[in-house]
């Protein structure tokens, strides 16, 4: 396997040496003035890996060589991952909760609250009687892309991927996003909106953990690849399930319990850091 180590800034020299002699490869080199790969890396060599890069905040993986053609679809999340904020949790801003909403989040995305659908009712009932303004409002004034997102789908394009946005939040931004940045594919969750005001209730089914790996499969079907020929990033425990079912999971700035679950995990580079991962 290959070893990619990343710094969110230019990788200091000094790195190169103890890195590529703790990796045991057969060769290393920068890809980038941020990225060393040593190829067939020693896998045993994790551990020591793991405390050198954590200490100097450096993002590292373990992956197969391959192109990132060999990949057909890229699914992600979108609070959080692809986006920098928790959308509820701004929209509670403006009713003077979002302290309440943003812990009932939290808690949530850490995987403390199982029953995901339960988690977004009691957060979207506190939220009766809102203008729907504050949607727009959120959008505008509080919504900003992560870093790296959109060097990574314009990378991810040019390779041929489809992009999938599957999140536990609302279609009113992940119908803004899709315009805004052309992709593919879409499904999250309604708010009910009745004369300008959030009624406190989501319309049809909860896009929950069951239902984000079910629309990746459904994606891959339609377009006639199988899920090991998708990437699905996501942060929090109600990605796990999406993560579980794609070729490669990838943990973005995520809760220790998707960091241990995903194949690859950037705690401090930006989304483009996907395309450095690929030879």
């Amino acid at each position: 396997m290959n070893l990619v180590i990343q710094s969110a800034t230019p990788l200091d020299a000094a790195h190169v040496k103890p890195l590529s002699a703790l990796a045991r490869g057969k060769s290393a080199g920068l890809v980038d003035a941020h990225t060393l790969r040593v190829v067939d890396a020693q896998f045993s060599q994790r551990p020591d890996i793991e405390i050198y890069c954590g200490t100097h905040q450096l993002d590292f993986a373990y992956v197969e060589p391959q192109s990132l053609t060999a990949f057909k679809l890229l699914a992600m999340d979108m609070d959080s991952t692809l986006i920098t904020i928790e959308c509820i949790d701004e929209i509670a801003d403006f009713c003077g909760l979002k302290a309440e909403v943003a812990a009932i989040t939290e808690a949530s995305m850490r995987g403390e609250i199982r029953d995901f659908n339960e988690s977004l009712t009691r957060r979207v009932a506190l939220l009766e009687g809102l203008d729907a303004s504050a949607l727009e409002r959120v959008y505008e004034e509080r919504l900003r892309l992560s870093p790296g997102a959109e060097a990574m789908l314009a990378g991810a394009r040019a390779a041929g991927l489809k992009t999938l946005l599957v999140s536990g939040g609302f279609t009113f931004f992940t119908e803004r996003l899709q315009e805004r940045l052309g992709l593919d594919f879409t499904r999250a969750n309604t708010l009910e909106i009745v004369d300008g005001k959030l009624t406190g209730r989501v319309l049809g089914e909860i896009v929950n953990a069951d239902v984000k790996a079910r629309t990746l499969l459904e994606t891959c079907a339609s377009l006639g690849v199988v899920p090991a020929r998708a990437i699905a990033m996501g942060d929090g425990s109600n990605d796990l399930k999406m993560m579980a079912e794609a070729g490669l999971s990838v943990a973005f700035r995520a809760k220790p319990v998707v960091c241990e679950a995903a194949n690859v995990a950037f705690n401090f580079v930006g989304l483009d850091g996907l395309l450095r991962l690929f030879v």
